[in-house]
């Protein structure tokens, strides 16, 4: 299985690209073992890159989905690929973190999102789920459905530096 390239802004046209908004994922576009080999794909490359969330747009591909991981309370990766995510709702509460971006290398800044979200999505079969996500799981969703608006967390961070770092969103 080959990595995917992932695009960056130091490429113009890949920039464009990263800043356009995403078409919704149709299902029936892959055979379930076409979707299933690009998620996999999607995952090796988040994980090679040292990253906890990709978006499809970020691989090249111009449909509403997204991988992400993070260990789990039991200290078990656990790992989600959501197709046409909605955010649902958002918590009133604010907080404030650096964020870094496989899309923008060696760049940090400070991104102030809502502590809590409710996205409801589809799983990698079609089926319908909701999901409850706080902390930095919540602030991965929020970046990652940002990418498939088009939004760059640069677009919204403050305090942007730039220094040499492995990893990010």
């Amino acid at each position: 299985m080959e990595n995917l390239k992932i695009y960056t802004t130091e490429n113009k046209a890949e920039e464009k690209f990263l800043r356009t908004k995403t078409k919704e994922f149709e299902p029936t576009s892959m055979s379930a073992n076409e979707l299933r080999d690009l998620v996999k794909q999607m995952r090796a490359t988040m994980l090679k890159a040292n990253g906890i969330g990709l978006s499809a747009n970020q691989v090249g591909i111009s449909h509403r989905f997204f991988v992400a991981q993070l260990e789990g309370h039991d200290g078990k990766p656990k790992f989600y690929a959501l197709f046409n995510p909605k955010i649902k709702k958002v918590s009133k509460d604010l907080a404030k973190m650096e964020e870094g971006c496989l899309s923008i290398p060696n760049t940090l800044g400070i991104v102030e999102r809502p502590k809590e979200v409710e996205i409801e999505a589809q799983d990698i079969k079609g089926k319908r789920v909701k999901i409850r996500a706080w902390g930095l799981l919540g602030r991965i969703f929020q970046h990652e459905m940002d990418h498939l608006d088009g939004v760059l967390f640069t677009d919204k961070a403050t305090d942007i530096r730039h220094e040499k770092y492995m990893g990010g969103i």
